[in-house]
Order: C-alpha cells, then sequence, then structure tokens
C-alpha cells in the first residue's frame, strides 16, 4: 500500500501554549517541570492528532522550545565557550542562553531558515570546536510516543545542512567542512541509539540540496551518508524541500539510503525525472501538499501528478507527503469562525492537509473518496471565479505604471543636501526602527477595543496618551529623529493587511517566526488596493507634539507579500507590485502631512531571494523595483529610510543599492558589525544606521559596548553618513530594558560626536 507520512507539525499549539509557558519560565513564574509539562502534553496531542488523521510515519523531534537548529547543537554538545557550558547537562537552560544571551555573553546569531519566515540559532564553529553526542532530546521524545503506542519517525537536521548554515567565529581559517568526519561520527551514533529503541526509520532534512553546491559540500554528503548505510536495524530517509534539485539530482538519487523525498509543490516539474532515476531498492517521497501556504491542494491535480510516479514505483515504493514540515502553517482550521464559510472552503491548514495526504495516498491504492474530491473540485472552481478577487481598477493602474513612476526627482547627493537643509541633524544622529514596547496594558487597551468594550474615543484617548509619552521620553533623552511607537499596531504587516483590500485575516492563524515570537500572516486572496489612508493620523499627531523631525513608519511591498500567505494564482511579482502603489499611496500623504521623513521597512527582502543564484536576477529586479515605485512619487528634501533585519548582503548589495532608499538601517550587533564588510567592499552610497543594540535579547548593552561597535563602524565608514540606531523595533521588549539601552545609546552617540569635534 502506498504510504503517507508527515516531515513535522506546528509546535505551538492551538492557543499557543507553548509561547505561554515559554515565557513564562523565562520570567520565573513557572518552573522547568511546568514548562516541560507543557510540551509533553503538546507532543502527545500531536502525535495523536496525526494517527487519528490516518498518517502512517508520524515525525518526532520536530517539537523545539525554541528551534530545531539549536536543538541540535545542543544534543551534539556544540556550545561556544562563552556560554560557560562544562560539558555536563545539557539542559533547557543552555539552549535559551544561546538563544537571548545572558549578562555576560552576546546571543548567537539569528537568521532565516533558507527563504522562509522561521528563523534558526546559527551554529559557531572554531578551531576548538568538538562534536560529542552529549543531549538525549530525540531518543526521549521517541520514546515518549512509543509509551503512547505510536513508533515514531524521528527527524533530524542533516550534517551537511548543518554545516552549511554555520559560521566559522574564531577568525581563523579554519575550513568548517573540515569539522565534517567528526560530526559524521555523532550522526551513527544517533541512528545506532535509535535503531536499538526501536525506530524503523531516520528522517534527515537536507534542503541544502535545493542550493548551489560545490564540490566540498557534495563530497560531505557522499561521506555522510556512506557512513551512514552501515546502520543496521534502521532506514534512512533524506528530505529535501525548498526547491528543485536541479544539478543535484544525481548526487540525491545515488545516496545510499532507503527513500528520499522531494518537494513537489515548487519542484512538480522534476518529479517524473527522479522517479525515474531510482534504484529499484528506494522509496520516494512525494510532496504534493503545500507545506508553506495555506490554499486547499486541487486534488485532481495531485492525483494527475502522482499516477504517473505510481506506475513507475508501484505503490510499495511511494510516499505520499507535503512539500515540506507543516511548521509553517497554522495549526487548524476548526476554531476559526471570523471568516465566511465561502472563503474558510479554500483553505487548508496543518490539520487539514494532514486529510489531504491521507486521502491522497488512498487514492493510489485505488481507495478513493469520490465525495472529498467532489467537494475539492467545488472549492477550486469557486475560488477560481469569485468576484472577490478580481479589481479591475487595479489591474489597470498596474498597466498604466511608467519608467518615471520608479524613480526620485534627483540622485541621493542632490536630495542629501536638500534632507540636511530641512532636517539639520547633527553628527551620528540617533532615532529607532520604530516601535516601542507592547506591553501588557498595550494589549489590554487594544483587544478591548477590538470587543467593543472600549469606544474609540476612548482607545483613541488612550493611544495619544502612549505617544505622548514616547514622544516625551523621545525628546528627553535626546533623539534627534524620532518616532510614535506604533501602539496602534499589532504586527507590522497585519496592521496593513487589515486596511488593504485583498486581504483576509484569522483569528488564530498563529506561526512561529523564532522562539516565543510568533506572528498571524494574513491571507492576500485578491487584488490589493487602499480604500483610504492608514498611518497618517498618528503619525501627525505625533509630529504635532514635537518640533523634532517625526519619522512616519511603513511596511515595504516585498514584507507585505513574504509575511503573507500569498495568493498563489497569479505570479508573485504581480502582488508585490499591487501592494507597491497601495504604500506609496500612503507614502505621499504622510509627505503631505507634514513628515520629513519616511521609513518603508523592507526586512523580508533577502528572504525572498530564490535558493538558486540564477533565478536572482529576475527577483531582484522586480523586488529593488517595488521598493522604487513605493518612495517614487516624494520630493527630494522628504528622507526615505528602509530597514532590513538579519540579512547576509555580501551577494545582493547591488540591488540594495538600486533601491536608492536615503538611509537603510541593519542589524549590526550581534555580528560585531561583520556585516558592514558588504557595504564596505561595494562603497554604498547612501546613509547606513549599523544596529548597536541587539533587541532579541533581553540583556541591556553598555554604552562602552555600543561606543565599540560604531568605532568599528567608523574605521569603515564616513562618519557623516552613519546613524546610531537597535538593530529592529522594540515591541517584543520591556520598558526596564529599553530605557537604559536606549539611554546609552544616545549617550554613545553623544560621545563620538564629542570625538569628532
Amino acid at each position: 500500500m502506498t504510504i503517507s507520512q508527515n516531515l513535522g507539525f506546528p509546535r505551538i499549539g492551538e492557543r499557543r501554549e507553548l509561547k505561554k509557558a515559554t515565557e513564562a519560565y523565562w520570567k520565573g513564574d513557572l518552573d522547568y517541570a511546568g514548562l516541560e509539562a507543557t510540551g509533553a502534553e503538546l507532543r502527545r496531542a500531536n502525535w495523536a492528532k496525526q494517527q487519528a488523521a490516518g498518517i502512517d510515519l508520524i515525525p518526532s523531534n520536530d517539537f523545539s522550545f525554541y528551534d530545531q537548529v539549536l536543538g541540535l547543537s545542543c544534543l551534539i554538545g556544540n556550545v561556544p565557550e562563552r556560554f560557560g557550558w562544562n560539558g555536563g547537562d545539557m539542559n533547557i537552560d543552555v539552549a535559551f542562553d544561546m538563544a537571548r544571551g545572558t549578562d555576560t555573553a552576546i546571543a548567537c546569531e539569528m537568521t532565516k531558515w533558507f527563504d522562509t519566515n522561521y528563523h534558526y540559532i546559527v551554529p559557531e564553529f572554531t578551531r576548538d570546536t568538538a562534536f560529542a553526542l552529549v543531549g538525549t532530546k530525540i531518543f526521549d521524545e521517541f520514546e515518549e510516543a512509543k509509551a503512547q503506542g505510536i513508533i515514531t519517525k524521528p527527524v533530524i537536521v542533516g550534517p551537511g545542512t548543518y554545516l552549511t548554515l554555520g559560521k566559522v567565529t574564531d577568525g581563523s581559517d579554519l575550513n568548517k567542512f573540515d569539522l565534517a568526519d567528526e560530526l559524521i561520527k555523532v550522526y551513527v551514533q544517533i541512528a545506532e541509539r535509535l535503531a536499538a529503541q526501536g525506530a524503523e526509520w531516520l528522517q534527515i532534512d537536507e534542503p541544502i540540496f535545493s542550493l548551489d553546491l560545490d564540490d566540498v559540500q557534495r563530497e560531505v554528503i557522499r561521506k555522510a551518508y556512506d557512513a551512514l548505510a552501515g546502520v543496521r536495524g534502521i532506514k534512512i530517509m533524506v528530505a529535501n524541500y525548498f526547491g528543485a534539485l536541479a544539478d543535484n539530482r544525481e548526487l540525491f538519487t545515488s545516496l545510499p539510503v532507503a527513500a528520499l523525498h522531494i518537494d513537489g509543490v515548487r519542484a512538480r516539474e522534476e518529479i517524473e525525472a527522479v522517479a525515474t532515476r531510482l534504484s529499484d531498492d528506494k522509496q520516494l517521497s512525494v510532496g504534493i501538499v503545500d507545506g508553506r501556504n495555506i490554499w486547499k491542494t486541487d486534488l485532481t491535480r495531485a492525483i494527475d501528478t502522482l499516477q504517473p510516479v505510481l506506475g513507475e514505483l508501484g505503490s510499495e515504493r511511494l510516499i505520499v507527503a507535503p512539500s515540506c514540515s507543516l511548521l509553517h502553517c497554522p495549526v487548524t482550521l476548526r476554531s476559526e469562525r471570523k471568516l465566511d464559510d465561502e472563503f474558510l472552503n479554500w483553505l487548508a491548514f496543518a490539520e487539514e492537509k494532514l486529510d489531504e495526504i491521507v486521502f491522497l495516498a488512498r487514492a493510489m491504492d485505488n481507495d478513493l473518496d469520490k465525495e472529498m474530491l467532489a467537494a475539492n473540485g467545488a472549492a477550486m472552481a469557486d475560488r477560481a471565479n469569485s468576484a472577490r478577487i478580481h479589481d479591475s481598477a487595479v489591474k489597470s493602474r498596474v498597466s498604466g505604471v511608467s519608467e518615471a513612476d520608479y524613480k526620485r526627482f534627483s540622485a541621493y547627493p542632490e536630495r542629501a543636501t536638500k534632507q540636511q537643509a530641512k532636517l539639520d541633524l547633527p553628527a551620528f544622529p540617533t532615532t529607532t526602527i520604530g516601535s516601542f514596547p507592547q506591553t501588557a496594558e498595550v494589549r489590554k487597551q487594544r483587544a478591548a477595543h477590538k470587543r467593543g468594550d472600549l469606544t474609540d474615543a476612548q482607545y483613541d484617548a488612550f493611544l495619544k496618551k502612549q505617544i505622548a509619552e514616547a514622544v516625551q521620553m523621545q525628546e528627553a533623552m535626546g533623539f534627534d529623529m524620532l518616532v510614535h511607537g506604533e501602539f496602534e499596531r499589532n504586527d507590522m504587516v497585519e496592521y496593513f493587511g487589515e486596511k488593504l483590500a485583498g486581504y483576509a485575516f484569522t483569528k488564530f492563524g498563529w506561526v512561529q517566526s523564532y522562539g516565543s515570537r510568533y506572528v498571524k500572516p494574513p491571507i492576500i486572496f485578491g487584488d490589493v488596493s487602499r480604500p483610504e489612508p492608514m498611518t497618517v493620523k498618528w503619525s501627525q499627531y505625533a509630529q504635532s507634539l514635537t518640533d523634532k523631525p517625526m519619522k512616519g513608519m511603513l511596511t515595504g511591498p516585498v514584507t507585505m507579500v513574504q509575511w503573507a500567505f500569498v495568493r498563489d494564482d497569479q505570479p508573485r511579482s504581480e502582488t508585490v507590485k499591487q501592494v507597491a502603489l497601495a504604500i506609496r499611496d500612503e507614502v505621499c500623504d504622510l509627505e503631505a502631512a507634514g513628515l520629513a521623513a519616511i521609513q518603508v521597512d523592507e526586512a523580508a527582502f533577502r528572504e525572498g531571494l530564490p535558493l538558486r543564484r540564477s533565478d536572482w536576477a529576475e527577483y531582484l529586479d522586480w523586488a529593488s523595483a517595488s521598493f522604487r515605485l513605493t518612495a517614487g512619487g516624494v520630493a527630494d528634501d522628504t528622507q526615505v529610510h528602509t530597514h532590513m533585519c538579519y540579512s547576509e548582503f555580501n551577494d545582493i548589495i547591488e540591488a540594495i543599492a538600486a533601491m536608492d532608499a536615503d538611509c537603510i538601517s541593519i542589524e549590526t550587533s550581534r555580528s560585531q558589525m561583520e556585516l558592514l564588510d558588504a557595504f564596505v567592499k561595494f562603497q554604498y552610497p547612501n546613509e547606513i544606521g549599523p544596529g548597536v543594540y541587539d533587541i532579541h535579547s533581553p540583556r541591556v548593552p553598555a554604552k562602552a559596548e555600543m561606543i565599540a561597535l560604531l568605532e568599528k563602524a567608523t574605521e569603515v565608514l564616513p562618519p557623516e553618513r552613519i546613524w546610531v540606531n537597535p538593530d529592529c523595533g522594540l515591541k517584543t521588549r520591556g520598558w526596564a530594558e529599553v530605557r537604559p539601552a536606549l539611554e546609552h545609546m544616545v549617550d554613545a552617540a553623544r560621545e563620538l560626536r564629542a570625538k569628532a569635534a
């Protein structure tokens, strides 16, 4: 019979139980036993759901209190020396210290998991790095499930991917892939121990097969799976996802393993080619259900895609699966009552995707649920033909965009002169990225207003008070460019999406971004437009409270699309252009309202980059153009900022320069200004705000630490083009941390000014 499998399930819980427990543990309101009890209950429920749906191969070790790459680092004892781990008990606090930092140790870098909005903690390697099997989590969770009557398929990130995603941090000339031999030995130990426990399968995720691999990476992969092939009593499945194998196909299909998994959503065109290359002793898992989006699978089309594979391999060698882990989807539609029945009928979250996987596996064995197939076909037709998707006015406006719409009136040097005359900023001007802490009181008042327990007038009065206090605080501290604090906003994407046509919203559609940071991505289902101004009211009010320049805060078109569940019936570039025009209208209205500076955040700019370099040019062309389209309508003396989170800029710096923002702020504190290298080598011509305050950690950096970072920046950048700011927005932090950190930051800028005078 055809096997059904899942690669991973959302770990957060239907009501974000994981977030609540983790944050309570960090605050000291919950002990370790309570935290682990929450984790155990979430794992139990997730395994039970998959078993009830009929999934044959159910994953374990897909659960994590932070992220799976960090979990692997702890499993194999790869803990940086600064965290003081002595090789003893590998407890959860070690992982949390690495992710969040301590009073004395800067947290490990965090960046995006391939081209998703999920983050991982970057492994660090030095000449002293040694690997050893010190953790027990993967084994403990297998035993947990076994006690529940379920023999799971443990999941782990593969050695090729782990080494590729890590970085050498000791300044040596170490080739990180030289660590492969010792790392592979640990993987063999893991497989052997799981086999002894009775595990039948081990899923090893190697999404780097969707990247451009060099000969060194290929050799590491060969050595790893040759070694693992010697482990008896357990079957290895290597899983690739997020893209096509392309030139890695021969290596992938030749691996001496029991099964291979491919992404049949993003690389549908190569499914048959992979199937025909497999030796008779291999099974093929086809990821035909989209693990990264929330639209129902077109089951008829999926059956048509799988039938040739079934003919080639037979049912005993075919496995039906999601394209990747369902981690990237919300948990379930069962609790969604906010959306109408027509719209709900277009969607499938993680639980509903389990049903689709099982349906398709059974269909391959001629056990066809005709009623489900007919209902699915009706939903597909209804969505395709729905009038709510298409807006002729939006399409007409997009088609009328001219080349002039993509350009500022003058080049940056002329604009900079006009902006300085208008803004009169000192050297090393200080600002923040936009948001201030979203306290419990802010969230409480927003929820009360949303429920109707607070009138519009009462809520406006509350927000005015918050904004006034924020403005007063910034003035007292000595900030040069102020922000209003974004107290009215729930999320940098959700807030805007709620005010745009073509977007829809769930009530419980949360997904994990990193650690306890969850987002509720909006759904872009139709043509996008802006019915009315979105931010002008509060930005204009904030500006009225001060003579200093106030910065308007917007989210850019690429990020608005990248951090949403996007319609799949037209090219993403077309949707981005629609959003860019909507944001352009807001930019122009903010300028007309008296805002001298406007920030259009493109935090997800690099995240949207295709995994294959050969596909980059097309993406970078329309992505940078979309930013220029948002800013192309304002006067030269209006200063346009952008912000980018956790991006490796070296290989896309020309495209970033092509965005032509007057100032870009970036993350540089965790990397100790390392990310500036790209801007220096390229001789980036505009202004830069290298972040000196890591907002993803609760620690308060000292003024001396910030000065040291800024002095590093002045060694490579012209001082007159350096801004002083945090790494990112401050909404997730508390005021007890934020106030002293910002005071230190402003004092650091003053000290640099004094030295430069």
